[in-house]
């Protein structure tokens, strides 16, 4: 199926050719006929779906039917929350080439720095806000913002919204949503809590599931590394000395170990950055339009910040350190082999990690090819000074702080966007 046969107007089938978009993803084909005929919508649907594009087309076409003022203050029509400001942008990002040629404003508030230029977007007036929970309620309670005319609202990665501890906060604000509205809930995972808070947003819906949070791509190749914590580092720069490694998303579970790694790794000459919530704003942007134009050849992430970064044709995932969270695995193993192309997922796993990968096989119904190989196998470490400290197993939840920044507002008029403020 084509877009085209999709009931969509044609500024976005116009803005869907500009970037080179002609068929839907599967998401994208069952979800945008039931959100423009005004259904609320369970969204279920790993990363690299498309799901982006499912909510932001009908809601543009939606707004754009309206009769709607061009000038002047504009009140808030819809509301998108998603717990990372790397989600944020993100999505401003997809409502910006989507709506290019649509009379219609949006904005991206998310907390870390001064809140001045976004008050000023709201000021000016905005169809489409784009929030992290902590600014949303912030400017809410400063009285910029008034949900009491949202008639559409996304409630984008319920599943990292709970584990990030935003509950409470998703709560205040869904209390403060009018009653008659359309809503929509996407989540890559649906344990109890999640399916609970679901049920309390949404009426009838209709539920759209794609690609079971249990598979993983078969374009993706996957392999383990049995080696000894200590010689994790020696193995992973062993392994991208190999020239035809062209970029590589490395991950690591925690802050402290993703800024060691990517330490380790320019040490040894590999362009390497990291990137978690620890980092300034300017650095983790910094960082991210860095490994996209390929300037960094390498980059280091945490899980939590990982959610924001989208790359084509990222040819290698490794996972340094093994996810204690089965379902974790199959989405960063997500992030390479996208759009039908090949993609590489070497996993490291030392002697505490074996029960991880015990249940990451199970949870994908598959045994992971075991490379044995290579220069360190597990046993092989001597005791040396710089092995890395022995750490506690992490719960498998984790309460972060909202780490939010500022975007500047996007107006797309005309095929024009303009922007207010700095980053």
């Amino acid at each position: 199926m084509s877009f085209t046969k999709l009931p969509l107007i044609e500024p976005i089938l116009k803005a869907l050719s500009a970037e080179g978009y002609t068929t839907p993803t599967p998401i994208q084909e069952q979800a945008i006929p039931v959100l423009l005929d005004r259904h609320d919508l369970l969204g279920c649907a790993q990363t690299g779906t498309g799901k982006t594009a499912a909510f932001a087309i009908p809601i543009l076409q939606i707004l754009s039917e309206q009769k709607l003022s061009d000038r002047g203050p504009k009140p808030i029509k819809a509301l998108i929350m998603t717990p990372t400001r790397e989600l944020a942008i993100q999505i401003g990002e997809s409502f910006a080439a989507y709506g290019r040629f649509l009379n219609l404003r949006h904005t991206v508030i998310f907390g870390g720095v001064s809140q001045h230029a976004q008050t000023q977007a709201l000021k000016a007036g905005v169809d489409i806000l784009i929030a992290t929970p902590g600014r949303l309620l912030d400017l809410m309670n400063q009285r910029f913002i008034d949900l009491r005319t949202i008639e559409l609202f996304v409630l984008d990665e319920a599943d990292r919204m709970l584990d990030m501890g935003f509950i409470h906060d998703v709560k205040k604000v869904i209390a403060k949503l009018p009653s008659q509205r359309q809503s929509l809930f996407f989540s890559a995972t649906m344990p109890p809590d999640v399916a609970k808070l679901a049920d309390s947003i949404l009426r009838k819906p209709v539920k759209v599931e794609v690609t079971p949070v249990s598979s993983t791509a078969e374009t993706v190749q996957q392999s383990v590394y049995f080696v000894d914590k200590a010689n994790k580092k020696r193995l992973l720069i062993h392994l991208l000395n190999d020239p035809t490694i062209g970029s590589a998303l490395v991950f690591a579970r925690t802050k402290h170990g993703a800024d060691k790694v990517a330490k380790d790794l320019a040490k040894a000459g590999i362009q390497a950055e990291a990137i978690h919530g620890n980092k300034s704003q300017n650095a983790r942007q910094r960082a991210l339009t860095n490994f996209k134009n390929r300037q960094t050849r390498v980059l280091v992430a945490t899980d939590i910040a990982a959610r924001g970064i989208d790359v084509e044709e990222l040819s290698h995932v490794i996972n340094y350190e093994l996810p204690n969270i089965p379902e974790t695995y199959v989405h960063r193993i997500g992030r390479t082999g996208r759009a039908g192309n090949n993609g590489v997922a070497f996993s490291f796993c030392d002697a505490e990690e074996k029960d991880y990968l015990r249940d990451i096989n199970k949870l994908i119904s598959r045994t992971i090819p075991v490379i044995d190989n290579h220069p360190y196998p597990m046993g092989s470490a001597p005791a040396v000074a710089d092995a890395p400290a022995p750490t506690n197993r992490p719960q498998a939840k984790t309460a972060l702080s909202d780490n939010r920044s500022e975007h500047p507002r996007s107006d797309f008029r005309n095929g024009n966007r303009r922007r207010f403020g700095r980053r």
